[in-house]
């Protein structure tokens, strides 16, 4: 099996290097390399064609949330344009187009999980442009699966639970928005689940479409930060340093306290239970994730 892999150095990307590589031949690219940059859309076309791969995954998007609101435009070349391209070429050779997608095509509102099939409804320019790039999947007519997913995070890089242990060691005060309720999802969890889920559906072509992928359970931003301060403290400990700020100590605000120039959804829950029947996987806890994360940054 030959994959076509674009967008290898971003979160989701480098770890989905690591997870197909068993599959079969990855051609990774990114925007150094010839067809890799999306944004140039003739030459991702040219490229595409060129490689012939039976599976092509798409890590790249404009993840910018609030700079999307000023940029409307290069977000959509990148979540939607681009996106409408690669199911052409995907349409055209028979070859499987994985993607990437968002929460943020929902408008966020009650308290329930969203399922797939539930009416979207973007709030900002970053989810509208998202629910193009899907509709263009979907019209192509090719053999695709469109994974939306909600909180991700890296080990690699900058994230959440990074950003709180550093503000938690520097201020004498945290205050974080506890009205948005979500899975925080690792990075490493979609890469595998991609692996699992690639070769099932080559092998049995009706289980292509869309899923909703996440870490199982839910969390306010909130408890999410009280989560990370609590387990991080012991393995801080442990090097010398300490906390300013406890984890019963964080504030809780409203969204409304934080205003932002994009809206954010308040419901980011994902109900996940038709990938999970589906392909008998069974996700893991969200806290699981994050404290294997903390362990191998604080270890």
């Amino acid at each position: 099996m030959k994959i076509v892999l674009l967008g290898k150095n971003g979160q989701v990307g480098w770890e989905l290097q690591r997870a197909l590589a068993p599959l079969g031949e990855v051609v990774a690219l990114d925007r150094r390399d010839a067809g890799g940059d999306v944004g140039d859309l003739a030459a991702l076309r040219l490229r595409l064609q060129q490689e012939q791969a039976q599976v092509i995954v798409n890590a790249t998007a404009w993840t910018a949330v609030d700079a999307a609101e000023q940029q409307a435009e290069a977000a959509r070349r990148i979540n939607a344009e681009a996106v409408g391209v690669m199911a052409e070429v995907a349409q055209a050779s028979g070859a499987l187009l994985v993607h990437y997608s968002t929460d943020y095509v929902f408008d966020g509102s009650g308290s329930a999980p969203w399922v797939e099939d539930a009416p979207i409804a973007p709030l900002s320019v970053y989810g509208q442009t998202k629910a193009e790039g899907e509709a263009l999947i979907r019209a192509s007519g090719c053999q695709h699966l469109i994974l939306r997913t909600s909180w991700v995070y890296a080990a690699r890089g900058g994230n959440f639970a990074k950003t709180m242990l550093r503000l938690a060691r520097e201020r004498d005060q945290l205050r974080v928005i506890a009205d948005q309720f979500g899975a925080p999802t690792g990075a490493e969890l979609l890469a595998d689940v991609a692996a699992q889920i690639i070769p099932a559906t080559r092998a049995r072509p009706e289980l292509a479409g869309t899923y909703h992928l996440a870490a199982a359970g839910e969390v306010s931003w909130h408890g999410y930060a009280q989560h990370v301060l609590a387990f991080a403290q012991p393995l801080l400990q442990a090097r010398g340093e300490a906390l300013k700020v406890q984890p019963e100590a964080v504030e809780a605000i409203p969204t409304t306290a934080y205003p932002t120039p994009a809206q954010r959804p308040l419901n980011s829950r994902l109900d996940c239970s038709k990938l999970q029947a589906a392909f008998g996987l069974r996700l893991p806890p969200w806290q699981h994730g994050v404290q294997r994360m903390l362990t191998e940054a604080l270890g």
